[in-house]
């Protein structure tokens, strides 16, 4: 009997310790934790697609909390959210124009010649660094659907040898744009349809030589735009959103059809 009752003395002696040992660490290693973390976790998509340049929502929350990101950085929530997240933070969210992306190349297979029949990795990023072209065109997309595989919401599609974007679906995660080895793809003001579809640099006769839909940079385009919107820098024509008024005259005098019409989805 003396045994059990030394044990059971000794058994509590003991949690009593281990009991004030954790009161102690808990007191001496609490760190406050910000409330709004949780609220502004709690207004983001959650899609985790680090698109934002952080390693998911968990990490863009402590950000945005900690004010060292914008309330606007999540590109996939957009307006609605970036609105949430001011209400919480206690600013006003400076949101723009929705963005969409949008693929520089039009030379699908009716219009550029293909190399031959690739049965190698299907990425677009291992074909540049071995040096592969599958188009005569080295500046065109390579259509082994990069990012399409990366797009989350399925916006992006490889059609006939070049991507092509669902804009009803696009979130403007930008995570297409980052995968691109090329840079073919852009994120633009959604109400811009005007936008040149090539981003072949070289000089016209070599441009026609490899694709009948590229841009030769004969500036007809330039001398038709009454609001100085779109210059001709380095063979290529390029359009500035800021001005451009959608009136449609590069897309009537474009002799290749490579600027997209402001019609068009």
């Amino acid at each position: 009997m003396e045994g059990i009752l030394i044990t059971t003395l000794i058994i509590t002696v003991i949690g009593l310790v281990v009991g004030a040992g954790l009161v102690f660490a808990s007191k001496k290693f609490h760190v406050d934790v910000d409330e709004r973390v949780a609220q502004v976790r709690a207004c983001l998509p959650g899609n985790n697609c680090g698109a934002c340049g952080y390693a998911g929502c968990d990490a863009l929350a402590a950000a945005i909390a900690a004010e060292e990101a914008p309330v606007t950085a999540c590109p996939v929530g957009g307006g609605p959210v970036a609105e949430a997240i001011g209400g919480v933070m206690g600013v006003e969210a400076e949101v723009g124009e929705r963005r969409v992306a949008f693929v520089k190349c039009k030379g699908n297979c009716d219009v550029t010649k293909n190399q031959g029949n690739y049965i190698g990795v299907q990425d677009c990023r291992s074909a540049v660094l071995s040096g592969l072209n599958l188009t005569d065109c080295s500046y065109g997309c390579l259509g082994l659907g990069s990012c399409q595989d990366v797009c989350p919401q399925g916006a992006i599609k490889v059609v006939n040898g070049v991507a092509v974007v669902d804009e009803s679906k696009c979130i403007s995660c930008g995570l297409c744009v980052k995968t691109c080895p090329r840079a073919l793809i852009e994120l633009k003001p959604i109400s811009k349809k005007v936008a040149v579809q090539c981003s072949n640099k070289d000089r016209g006769p070599q441009v026609k030589a490899v694709c009948d839909a590229g841009c030769i940079g004969c500036m007809l385009c330039t001398r038709q735009c009454e609001f100085d919107a779109i210059h001709v820098t380095d063979n290529l024509a390029h359009v500035d959103y800021d001005k451009c008024t959608q009136c449609g005259k590069c897309t009537e005098k474009c002799p290749v059809k490579v600027i997209k019409l402001p019609s068009a989805g």
